[in-house]
C-alpha cells in the first residue's frame, strides 16, 4: 500500500467551475469548496445515502478516511480541525450513521472545534413514504437531534438552497466562539445540478471585537497589589499564548490554569502556579488563601469543574473576566466583575499596546512548595504520576499531548511539565470518554510533522480504542499511552468517598491494552516498571506506525480529583 501522500497526489486535480458544462452537482461543489478551504482528510463511514458525495470527494483528491465508528469519525474531524486550524469534516449516512455522531458533535462544541457534520437521507422526493433509515421528521429527525449540539443544523431539501445553507454553516463554524455545524443532504439532492458558485473563506472574514472598557481594566491592573491570572481553554481556542505570557509579564501576575487550561502557559515559567482544583498544585491553593484583590479570568466560564476546591475565603475582591460570550460572566463567583467582551487575543494585544510604556515590577510573590515525591510510590505498583513523568522524559518537548477524560488526565495536570504553550489539550467541560484517542488520530492526519501522544486510560480504550485501527490503516504514527488500573478510576474513588460504596466501576477481567493494540495492527507493549516504559517509548518513537504503550498503575492510588463533590 502506498503512503497517504502518494494516494492523495495520484488523484486527478479538478475544478468543477472550469468544466465545459454550465452546471455541476451539489456533491461536486461541496468537494471543491472543502479543498479550497484547505481540507485534505474527511472522516466517516460510508452508507448508500452519502456514497455520491464520497465518490466525488475521492475523484477530486480528498482522502476519505474510513473510521471504525461514526462517533470516532466526528472526534477525528475535531482533532483534525484543532491541529490544522481549519475545518474538520465528518460524514455519516442516514439513520444510525447520523445519530452515532451526536456525542462527538457535543464534544466538538465544548472543544470549540469548527467541524462540518454531513449526514444523508435516502431521498427527498420519496420523503413521506416508508423509507429505511429515514432521517427526516417522518423517521429520525436528524436536524432536530443535531440542533442542541451544534451552532447550526439544517436540511438541504433542494439543490438551489445549498449555496446559501453551506455559506451559513461555514460562517457559523468560524464566527464568535468556533464550533460544529451540521447539514443533512439527501442522496438525490447531492446529485442535483446547480450553478457553480464561489464563497469567501470564512476565517478570513472575521472581525475582531475590542471591548470598550480597556482603560478601566488597565487602571485596575495598575492598582492591584495581589493580582492573579486564571487561564482556561479559550486561550487554546484563540491561540493567544504569546499575548497572554506578555500580559502576565507586563504586570508580573502569577498564573494558574483550569484543568482544560493546562498547556496554555508554560509550567516552567517563573510566574506559573500550575493548575487549580482537580489535579491542582499547593502553590495555587496557597496563593489564593493569602488573598487576591484582582483575578483576571481569561477563556473560562468558571464552571464547577474549574472551581472544584475553591472556598469562600479564596474568592478575590474583584474579577476582570475576558470572554466572547457574556452568558456566564458574573454568575459563578459572587464578587464585583468587570466584563471584557470580544476576541481574547485582540483585547489582550490592545491592552499591551496601551501599556507599552509600563515599567514592570520584578519582585516574586510566589512561594514554591516542595511536593512529596515519596507519595508517588505505593509498592508493589507503579504510581500514575511517576508513569506520566517517565514517559514525558522520552518524548520531544514540542510533542502535542492530547489527553482523554479520566483520572489519568488529572495526574497529568498535576505532574506533567509544559515547556511550550499549546502542547497539551484536554477538555473537562463535556468530558466524553475516549474522544482523546480519536482527536489524536485526526490531529496526526493534519500534522504528520508533529509528534502526537494520546494519553488515555483503560476505560477510554474500551470505548473508542478501535480507532487505533484507523491510525494503522492510514499510517499515522500516534503513540497511545494507556494507564491501566482495571477500573473506571475517577468514578470508583469518588463514589467510594461520597457514598461509602462503589458499584459497577471495576472490570472483572481488565483489558490487555498491549494485545488489544496488536490485534488492530499496532505495536503493543505492557509496562510494569520505569525501565520498561523507557524501552517501550524508545521503540515507539522509532516506529513508523502507531504504538500502544500500556502502563500498569496502582489501582488503589487516590487520584487528585477528590476536591469535586
Amino acid at each position: 500500500m502506498g503512503s497517504v501522500a502518494s494516494m492523495m497526489t495520484s488523484k486527478k486535480e479538478e475544478d468543477p467551475t472550469k468544466e465545459n458544462s454550465t452546471t455541476v452537482t451539489v456533491a461536486s461543489m461541496l468537494s471543491m469548496h472543502l479543498k479550497r478551504l484547505g481540507v485534505s482528510h474527511v472522516f466517516g463511514i460510508p452508507g448508500k445515502a452519502v456514497t455520491p458525495l464520497i465518490a466525488e470527494m475521492d475523484r477530486q483528491g480528498l482522502l476519505y478516511v474510513l473510521s471504525k465508528f461514526e462517533g470516532g469519525a466526528g472526534y477525528e474531524a475535531a482533532g483534525y480541525a484543532l491541529a490544522s486550524h481549519t475545518l474538520g469534516v465528518a460524514i455519516g449516512t442516514s439513520g444510525p450513521g447520523g445519530t452515532n455522531m451526536i456525542t462527538s458533535a457535543a464534544q466538538a462544541k465544548s472543544s470549540h472545534a469548527p467541524v462540518l457534520f454531513i449526514t444523508g437521507h435516502p431521498s427527498i422526493k420519496a420523503t413521506g413514504t416508508a423509507l429505511g433509515q429515514d432521517a427526516s421528521s417522518f423517521g429520525t429527525d436528524i436536524v432536530r437531534l443535531f440542533e442542541p449540539v451544534t451552532k447550526f443544523s439544517r436540511a438541504v431539501e433542494r439543490g438551489d438552497l445549498f449555496p446559501t445553507y453551506f455559506r451559513h454553516a461555514l460562517e457559523q463554524a468560524f464566527t464568535g466562539i468556533k464550533g460544529p455545524v451540521h447539514l443533512n443532504i439527501p442522496s438525490d439532492v447531492l446529485m442535483e445540478e446547480i450553478q457553480p458558485f464561489d464563497i469567501p473563506i470564512p476565517y478570513k472574514m472575521q472581525h475582531t471585537m475590542i471591548s470598550s472598557n480597556l482603560d478601566e481594566v488597565i487602571k485596575v491592573l495598575n492598582q492591584a497589589e495581589r493580582p492573579l491570572l486564571f487561564l482556561g481553554k479559550g486561550v487554546h481556542s484563540s491561540r493567544a499564548y504569546e499575548e497572554v505570557q506578555k500580559f502576565a509579564e507586563c504586570w508580573n501576575i502569577p498564573v494558574m490554569t483550569t484543568p482544560s487550561g493546562k498547556g496554555t502557559f508554560a509550567t516552567t515559567h517563573e510566574l506559573s502556579l500550575g493548575g487549580f482544583g482537580l489535579g491542582g498544585t499547593s502553590e495555587a491553593d496557597s496563593y489564593l488563601m493569602q488573598g487576591v484583590d484582582v483575578m483576571v479570568v481569561m477563556g473560562t466560564r468558571l464552571s464547577d469543574m474549574t472551581l472544584a476546591g475553591m472556598t469562600i475565603d479564596m474568592h478575590p475582591k474583584l474579577i476582570v473576566h475576558f470572554d466572547l460570550d457574556a452568558t456566564f460572566i458574573g454568575k459563578s463567583i459572587p464578587v464585583p466583575t468587570i466584563p471584557v467582551l470580544g476576541d481574547l487575543k485582540a483585547n489582550t494585544e490592545k491592552i499591551l499596546e496601551l501599556s507599552r510604556n509600563r515599567i514592570v515590577k520584578k519582585e516574586s510573590t510566589i512561594e514554591k512548595v516542595q511536593s512529596n515525591q515519596e507519595n508517588y510510590y505505593q509498592d508493589p505498583f507503579l504510581s500514575a504520576g511517576i508513569a506520566i513523568k517517565t514517559f514525558q522524559e522520552k518524548i520531544p518537548k514540542e510533542s502535542l499531548i492530547i489527553s482523554d477524560c479520566g483520572s489519568h488526565t488529572f495526574f497529568a495536570i498535576r505532574d506533567l511539565e509544559i515547556y511550550e504553550a499549546g502542547s497539551f489539550i484536554f477538555d473537562s467541560y463535556f468530558g466524553a470518554m475516549g474522544h482523546g484517542i480519536c482527536y489524536a488520530v485526526g490531529a496526526k492526519a493534519a500534522r504528520p510533522d508533529l509528534p502526537i501522544i494520546s494519553l488515555t486510560g483503560d476505560g477510554c480504550l474500551l470505548m473508542h480504542g478501535t480507532e487505533i485501527s484507523t491510525a494503522v490503516n492510514y499510517h499515522l504514527p500516534v503513540i497511545f499511552v494507556v494507564l491501566n488500573n482495571g477500573s473506571l478510576d475517577m468514578v470508583n474513588k469518588g463514589m467510594a468517598a461520597n457514598l461509602g460504596t462503589e458499584v459497577g466501576t471495576k472490570y472483572e477481567v481488565p483489558v490487555n491494552g498491549a494485545l488489544f493494540g496488536q490485534a488492530l495492527g499496532a505495536r503493543g507493549f505492557r509496562c510494569n516498571t520505569i525501565e520498561e516504559i523507557h524501552q517501550a517509548m524508545d521503540l515507539a518513537l522509532q516506529h513508523d506506525g502507531p504504538t500502544v504503550v500500556e502502563i500498569m498503575v496502582d489501582p488503589y492510588e487516590i487520584p487528585p480529583t477528590m476536591k469535586r463533590g
